[in-house]
């Protein structure tokens, strides 16, 4: 970006753009760099409306990702903190850095409030 102001470039799979500096807006990006965006943290709402219907008894969810690779998780959870309660679904962020601490951390979440029912998001990590 900072090399050139005259190629056009475009981006793909950029979870978030105008986070990352690559575009002013998504209406309006200006500059030479335009492109494509896969996620919308909008859907994140979408996605616990889909466990409900799924898993009527789901009363929480762990949101599996790792922050090293997945910097856009901050919108995800904010997303479905806010749907949360629209769906009567408790989000519990789920920081996991290695694979070594995944099956301790599903274990506390299964274990954890025994009695309500929960379900489990895993966002794919482009690392792996």
């Amino acid at each position: 970006m900072q090399e050139t102001h005259t190629i056009p470039i475009i981006f793909l799979q950029n979870f978030d753009p105008v986070g990352s500096g690559f575009v002013k807006s998504l209406a309006a990006p200006g500059g030479n760099i335009t492109g494509f965006t896969s996620y919308e943290a909008a859907m994140a709402s979408k996605w616990l409306e889909l466990l409900k219907e799924v898993a009527p008894q789901a009363a929480r969810v762990a949101i599996i990702y790792n922050p090293q690779t997945a910097p856009y998780a901050g919108a995800l959870l904010r997303s479905i903190e806010t749907a949360g309660p629209v769906f009567a679904i408790q989000p519990i962020a789920m920081p996991i850095r290695d694979a070594g601490t995944i099956e301790n951390a599903i274990e506390a979440f299964s274990t954890r409030d025994k009695p309500r029912s929960p379900g489990v998001a895993r966002r794919h990590d482009h690392s792996s």
